[in-house]
Order: C-alpha cells, then structure tokens, then sequence
C-alpha cells in the first residue's frame, strides 16, 4: 500500500452538469418530444390545440413516460436495434392511446391526417432526438470548465467499472483521480485488482481531509455490504465536507440478473434477481406474443393440417402430444409438438435424448425435425400465454431435476416464460445433453434475461429463420 499520494489540486471549481440534472433530462426527453411532435403536427394541419387535443397530449405524456425507457440520451452512434426498439415501445404507445379513445367515443373529435402523420413521425424525431440532445448536453458539459472530480472507496471490479464509466461518459463529464483502499495490495482471496492498484490514493482514514482540501465533489463507496459499520463511520466522517456521496452496492458478488432500486412502504429493496418483464415491458412483450402467435396460427392452419394428416397416415398415433416442461416460476406446463416419433415419452421421470439416425424416428418426423417443424404447435401455448417466441428453451422435467443439482442458477432461467426459440439457439448452443452443454446454454440463457430488450426479441426471430435450415444439430 503506498504510503501518501501527492493531492492533485483541481486548477477551479467547474461549473457543469450535475447528474440529477442529465436524469431529468433523460426521463423527460421523451415524453415532451411526444407532445411537442403532437402540437407540431396540429398547428401544421390547422388544427386547436385545445379541449379532446390538450387530453390527448396529457394521456400521451403519461403513457410515453412509462413505456419508453427513459435511458437513450447518450452521444453514442444511431443504430438499427435502437430503432427497432422505440418503434415497438411506440407502437403501445400508440395502441393504448387509440383504445382510450374509441372507448371514449372521442375519434369524430380528432382529424385523422395530423394524427397519422403524428403516429408515422414521432419514432424517428425520437430516436434522431435522442442522439442530438446527448451531442449538445455533450459539448455544452465540455466547454463548461474543467470536469467535476470524484474518487472512489474500495478498489474492486464494480469500483473500476464504475471508474471506466465515469471518465467516459461526455453527460457526466467527471475525472476520477482515484482510489481509497485499507486492504494490502496482496490478501489471499481478496487480492486487490491489479488494474487499479497504481491508482490509490491513500488509506480511508486520510479521505475526509482528502476531499476537503482537494473540493472533491463525489465519493462512491464500492465497499461490499458486510462492511456496513465501516461504511456508516465513513459517511459520518465526510458530513463535514459539501461532497455528494454514493453508495454502489457490489451486485456482481450476486450474478444479478436484472438488478433494480425499488422502495416498498419507505423501505429502499434491492432486486438482485428478477424478472426483466416488469409493468409496460411485461404488456409489451404479452401483446407481441399474442398478435404474432395468432397471426401465424392463421396462416399456418393449412400447413398444420397437412403435416397431422401426415403424421396419422404414416404411423399409428395422434398428431400432436403433450410434454411436461417446466414455466414460468418453475411451474408444470403441457408443451404441444408434432409426434416425430413412433413412442410418445413423457419425460417426467426419465428421458433419452434423440440422436442421428435414432430409430424411434419415423420417416416423415426425421424431416419435421429437421426443418424445426415438429415445433410449431408451440405456438399454442404461446397464444394462450404458457410459452413466449422468444424465451430460454423449456427442458424435459427429468433433464431439469438433473442439471439443477449440478449447475447453479439453473432455475434461474424459469424467471421468464420459456420460448419456441431463444438466444442459445441463435448462437449455436442447441443439442448435446452432456454438462458442458448445457452450462453454455444455460450461460446464454442468463445472459438473455440480462439484456432483454423488444429489439433483442425481433433479432432471435429474424436469425432463427436462417438458423432452421442450416442447423446440424437438428435431428
């Protein structure tokens, strides 16, 4: 550990962004562009702004607020997933507006051109706005002085990633000078991050009189949570500074999937393990299941009679038949697939994973599966809400009483609905019931609850198409 650090000394006080302000900018960004795009396209057409349109904007806001997420404002290029998403979170949007307003009886009262040109508008003013206002909040934080200053407690990997982001984000526009550490440098298990270990600064007992004689403006606190009395004698000691502190839970000791701030009853809860379908994410991915399921059910019907016929004329046995798989919650659902097989197995107690050449396969069902037809009746249980398109793929019961003792956070994947496809597919990891197998699609399976989007969700379907007929582990 060195022994004292040289005080770099901010040349002045800058005068810039503060970070509560870039939030509100942020949260408000969208909602306020909706309505400014709904005014502009009003006055355009002649049209008041007043009495049904004033409700409309208001209802607009409220709705925009909530749906779309309130985190694209950066400086970062545009890019085409980025669209993809706001045009799904605006088509809700979109969606629940016009029913307010037929169940209202309000639609004589609306022209439909300027709403139209509103609805058609609005994604593309949203998504160019958010990376014209991150380029101007950007530039106007550099040309504001020199950078706020920050330093954080506890030199860890959530304490250099959160160095990384600081010093990169143009919004923030923040200069971490470093790191208060009480741990030696080389601790057994608790080895220090050799990344960051040039970079401390002193002791944690030196960073009171650090902060005031250097006007530090933050300080994160990185320490894990079972440094509680140490923490709180730290915050203590720093009340006799104007420096804004932080506490930065270390989440990454949890594998956190989907970690959340929320607040019951004045009472501050971390989630370090939940589902990503919280709210509007949850409506929005239930009514693109529902519409996309039904429409195909519809245009598939043809083909669906053809291949039960062909099933029936081929070999004794129904059409279809039910497997138990696990769902959501880990709850026992009836997983629909056209039998491909001349035995139909449960795989509750046991299963045997089907293999190249397998000679349970009939004729008909060797090509069912491997063009990934077998597969379609799914889209039932999608309909009536027990799978999702796009999901962790659901194991037999027996594959899951398995590998849950040998994998951990296995279960984890049953925080969502299982999907017809899903982000291991895409990537490769289908087939194989060996345990470094499956451990790589539950690794992707994971890694999908982690960054769920709508735009995630178009993607694995649009590469599943391609993946279907050039996948060599389908058989």
């Amino acid at each position: 550990m060195p022994a004292r650090f040289a005080h770099p000394r901010p040349a002045s006080q800058p005068t810039v962004l503060d970070p509560s302000a870039v939030f509100v900018a942020k949260s408000l960004f969208a909602p306020l562009l909706v309505v400014a795009t709904l005014e502009l396209c009003l006055l355009t057409a002649g049209e008041s702004v007043g009495g049904p349109s004033f409700l409309l904007a208001v209802l607009a806001f409220l709705t925009a607020a909530g749906v779309i997420e309130p985190t694209g404002i950066d400086a970062a290029p545009l890019t085409l997933r980025g669209l993809v998403d706001l045009l799904l979170r605006w088509l809700l949007v979109i969606a629940f507006l016009w029913t307010v307003i037929a169940l209202s009886g309000l639609e004589t009262r609306f022209a439909p051109r300027p709403l139209l040109a509103w609805a058609l508008c609005t994604p593309f003013a949203l998504w160019l706005g958010q990376w014209c206002v991150g380029r101007v909040i950007g530039k106007a934080a550099a040309r504001s002085g020199a950078p706020r200053t920050a330093v954080i407690v506890g030199l860890s990997e959530v304490g250099l990633k959160l160095e990384r982001a600081l010093n990169s984000s143009p919004l923030l526009h923040t200069k971490v000078l470093g790191f208060f550490e009480d741990r030696p440098i080389s601790q057994g298990v608790e080895c220090l991050p050799a990344a960051g270990q040039a970079r401390i600064i002193d002791r944690m007992a030196a960073l009171p009189e650090y902060v005031r004689c250097n006007k530090i403006q933050q300080v994160y606190i990185t320490l894990p949570m079972t440094r509680e009395p140490r923490v709180m004698a730290l915050v203590d000691a720093l009340r006799d500074s104007t420096a804004s502190v932080y506490f930065v839970p270390d989440l990454f000791a949890f594998s956190s999937i989907q970690a959340r701030f929320d607040v019951i009853d004045d009472v501050a809860v971390i989630a370090v393990c939940e589902t990503p379908f919280i709210g509007a994410s949850s409506l929005a991915k239930r009514l693109c299941d529902l519409l996309l399921s039904g429409l195909a059910l519809v245009l598939l019907a043809p083909l669906f009679a053809l291949v039960a016929l062909g099933i029936r004329l081929g070999s004794p046995g129904p059409a279809l038949f039910r497997q138990r798989r696990y769902g959501l919650d880990g709850a026992e659902i009836h997983m629909y697939k056209f039998r491909s097989m001349t035995v139909i197995e449960d795989g509750a107690e046991s299963y045997r994973q089907t293999t190249r050449g397998d000679a349970r396969l009939t004729r008909l069902g060797a090509l069912l599966r491997r063009t990934s037809i077998d597969e379609l009746p799914q889209l039932i249980n999608v309909f009536l809400g027990q799978m999702s398109l796009v999901g962790p793929r659901p194991h037999v019961v027996a594959v899951n009483e398995q590998y849950r003792k040998l994998i951990p956070g296995y279960m984890v994947r049953h925080k969502v609905k299982p999907g017809i496809t899903g982000w291991a597919q895409v990537n490769g990891a289908r087939g194989g019931d060996d345990l470094d197998s499956m451990r790589q699609r539950i690794q992707y399976d994971l890694e999908y609850l982690r960054h769920w989007s709508l735009a995630l969700d178009f993607s694995i379907l649009l590469r599943t198409l391609f993946v279907v007929f050039r996948d060599r582990h389908a058989y």
